[in-house]
C-alpha cells in the first residue's frame, strides 16, 4: 500500500486536510492551562483539565482539586458520576456516613500522597484538609463529561432520606 502525506492506511478517515475534529487528535493540557470555571464547593478550588468543553470528551472529566489548610468542603455528591481520586500532595481526609452497624456513623478516611479513593455515584461526602500549613492537592477523574457537584445541607446514608433519624455522628 502506498503512503501519502497526511494519510494513514490504518486511519483512512484522517486525510490531513484542514483541522481534525476534537475526537480525532490528541490534546495537551499544560499545568498552567487548567480551567477554573467549574462547579465549586465551599472550601475547595476545582480546575478542569479534560472535559467536553476543553477537548470534546464525551464520557470523562479530569482535573485537580486544591483544598487550603484547615479547610473542609461543603457536604456534596457527584450525581451519577463515578469519581476516582489520586492524592498528589498533603493528607486530605474523606468523610461519609455508614450505617452497616445499624446506626449511622461517620467514617473518616485519612490519606497520604500516592493513595487513591473511589466515590460511587450519589454518595454524600466531604473532603477535609486538617493540616495547619499545607495545601492538599488531588487529581480527580469522573465518568461524566463534566464535573457534577450537588451541594448538600448535611451528610446522609445513601438510600435514606436526610432527616430520617440520626445522620451525622
Amino acid at each position: 500500500m502506498t503512503s501519502h502525506p497526511g494519510h494513514d492506511a490504518f486511519h483512512p478517515h484522517l486525510t490531513g486536510s484542514g483541522e481534525l475534529p476534537l475526537s480525532a487528535r490528541l490534546h495537551h493540557i499544560r499545568a498552567d492551562g487548567l480551567d477554573g470555571d467549574t462547579a465549586q464547593t465551599g472550601g475547595m478550588r476545582r480546575f478542569a483539565a479534560i472535559s467536553g468543553d476543553s477537548v470534546g470528551s464525551e464520557r470523562l472529566w479530569m482535573g485537580q482539586t486544591h483544598v487550603a489548610p484547615v479547610t473542609a468542603s461543603s457536604n456534596h455528591h457527584h450525581g451519577a458520576s463515578e469519581t476516582a481520586i489520586h492524592v498528589v500532595k498533603g493528607h486530605p481526609e474523606f468523610v461519609f456516613l455508614d450505617d452497616s452497624s445499624g446506626t449511622a456513623e461517620e467514617v473518616r478516611i485519612r490519606t497520604a500522597p500516592g493513595d487513591y479513593i473511589f466515590v460511587p455515584p450519589f454518595v454524600p461526602h466531604r473532603e477535609e484538609n486538617p493540616s495547619p500549613d499545607e495545601e492538599a492537592v488531588v487529581v480527580i477523574a469522573r465518568s461524566t463529561q463534566e464535573a457534577i457537584v450537588v451541594n448538600l445541607p448535611e451528610l446522609y446514608v445513601l438510600g435514606k432520606e436526610p432527616g430520617d433519624g440520626p445522620t451525622e455522628a
